[in-house]
């Protein structure tokens, strides 16, 4: 696992991101942009995405078995929420 920051890609947009995240092969996004699903067309992609609801870091942590669980169970394209 790695972030976006760690790619190098911190400044890349939406969309810019999506792409590079397919181009290198990576199956899941996980992000807390609780509006990519309204700025980006998501159909189509093999990416999944997967939105935390949350961008706090000490309630994210304490949810990490709802996140894996979420991670488990998605396929290619699906898009999920876990609201923390």
């Amino acid at each position: 696992m790695e972030t976006a920051f760690e790619r190098g890609w911190a400044e890349l947009r939406n969309s810019a991101l999506l792409q590079q995240a397919e181009e290198h092969g990576y199956d899941l996004l996980i992000t807390t942009d609780q509006n990519l699903q309204y700025q980006q067309d998501l159909s189509g992609q093999d990416l999944a995405v997967l939105v935390l609801l949350s961008t706090a870091w000490p309630r994210i942590r304490l949810q990490v078995h709802e996140i894996r669980a979420a991670v488990s169970q998605m396929c290619p394209g699906d898009y999920r929420e876990v609201r923390i």
